[in-house]
């Protein structure tokens, strides 16, 4: 990336965090269900959706704010999304854990573990007998790595020769249990090569780290058009669902994470570096926050669907 665009990369990322203790704080005061949040995987989020182009579409999971935002989509929306009104991305049925927005090419948002992979395969199926050089991204946690579902994907992307980027965002945690109690391996992308497929692990606090590998990774999957297995090794600094007091969690493990917060080693990058001012920096928060602002009162004034709405944007 340019100096312009890690420039970009963090004013992105501290807009993922400010959207994210938005909805925080309005479900503390009861104007919001409660959500899974990513506070603290910033980095893996914006490192590897801006390395894709228009035409590649995206399947996420519950943690899916950050993927959206990084993509382009409307914080406004979002919120009125989260809120259950008529503006939001779904017309406010799908509420933070099933988002789909089809003109940024994310399609869908899955709330089941691994239920994105079990899909990913049908879309980009779709994208080989297609044509062109599109790809698609599935985002996925280390928990779902622990799915068979997560393996018949792996095979059948292989097999089939699917352009498919996997992305799994290892987070050290499986809802309230540590990897380390699921797993004796330290990754999970070492176990693509038992399909073929080509992986990488690369820092997943690291934003100019993980924009570079997703990079490469996109490159080799438009050249071949077979499946990349890239592994982000990210840490969410908050619990599994809103309010969660993280009990579970060694203090001292999260402390260490604490300090290695993507936005915060960024941020000091490029101060260091001389590309950004710490006024600049502290001028770009506050404009990110008073965007938030605006859009939380977007949310607030969208009105709620009407009856009418009830039976719409539905199959059966």
């Amino acid at each position: 990336m340019d100096t312009r665009e890690r420039v970009r990369a963090l004013e992105r990322m501290m807009l993922i965090r400010a959207y994210e203790e938005t909805v925080i704080a309005l479900h503390a005061e009861q104007r919001a269900a409660g959500t899974c949040t990513a506070v603290g995987q910033e980095a893996a989020a914006v490192g590897v959706v801006s390395a894709l182009s228009a035409d590649d579409q995206i399947l996420t999971n519950h943690r899916s704010a950050g993927h959206l935002l990084a993509r382009g989509a409307d914080p406004g929306r979002m919120l009125a999304e989260v809120m259950g009104r008529r503006d939001g991305y779904c017309g406010g049925k799908s509420g933070s854990l099933h988002i789909a927005a089809k003109e940024l090419g994310v399609v869908l948002t899955s709330t089941i573990v691994g239920g994105e992979l079990s899909l990913v395969t049908g879309v980009a199926l779709s994208r080989s007998m297609l044509g062109g050089e599109g790809i698609v991204a599935c985002f996925f946690g280390d928990g779902a790595a622990c799915e068979g579902r997560f393996h018949e994907s792996l095979n059948l992307a292989a097999v089939w020769n699917l352009p498919i980027l996997y992305v799994c965002e290892n987070n050290q945690w499986q809802a309230f249990v540590h990897r380390r109690e699921t797993t004796l391996a330290d990754g999970v992308a070492p176990q693509a090569a038992a399909y073929g497929m080509d992986w990488r692990t690369v820092d997943g606090n690291d934003v100019d780290a993980v924009r570079a590998a997703a990079e490469r990774a996109v490159a080799t999957i438009r050249e071949t058009r077979k499946p990349f297995l890239l592994e982000v090794q990210t840490y969410r600094l908050r619990g599994h669902f809103e309010p969660d007091d993280q009990s579970y969690v060694d203090p001292q493990e999260l402390e260490r994470w604490r300090a290695r917060d993507p936005i915060l080693l960024a941020r000091n990058r490029l101060i260091t570096e001389g590309h950004l001012s710490d006024a600049a920096a502290q001028e770009m928060e506050a404009a990110v926050k008073g965007r938030m602002e605006q859009a939380a009162a977007f949310a607030e004034a969208s009105p709620f669907p009407g009856f009418e709405a009830l039976t719409t944007d539905v199959y059966a």
